[in-house]
């Protein structure tokens, strides 16, 4: 079972990560945020590539759901952290940390 405190310290951990308050949450960003922490440690909202999303929601539909409304077409998912184990946890930031990247000079155009 993973909690807030988890994905602070995993997040944390991942090169470049920075933390900072986004409106009423913790956000995580390296060029863009890829994950944001509720308030009440419960919950999390990352940025996943619609695949990404796709294949965490059918696999773990429990733990998974896209954000209700426009955010989620565009890949934000919110997971239940207590239904996820530490590596669940891990595997999700570091996939979103993955794609949060700056972009190249030549993927701009």
């Amino acid at each position: 079972m993973a909690t807030g405190e988890d994905l602070r310290r995993l997040a944390l951990a991942l090169a470049g990560t920075i933390e900072a308050q986004h409106v009423d949450r913790r956000a995580f960003r390296v060029a863009r945020i890829y994950v944001t922490l509720h308030p009440d440690g419960l919950t999390a909202n990352f940025k996943f590539t619609p695949e990404d999303q796709a294949l965490k929601c059918l696999v773990a539909p429990d733990a998974f759901a896209p954000v209700p409304g426009g955010w989620g077409p565009m890949g934000w998912t919110t997971a239940t952290l207590a239904r996820l184990t530490e590596a669940d946890l891990a595997l999700a930031l570091e996939t979103a940390w993955r794609d949060a990247q700056p972009r190249s000079k030549s993927k701009r155009k």
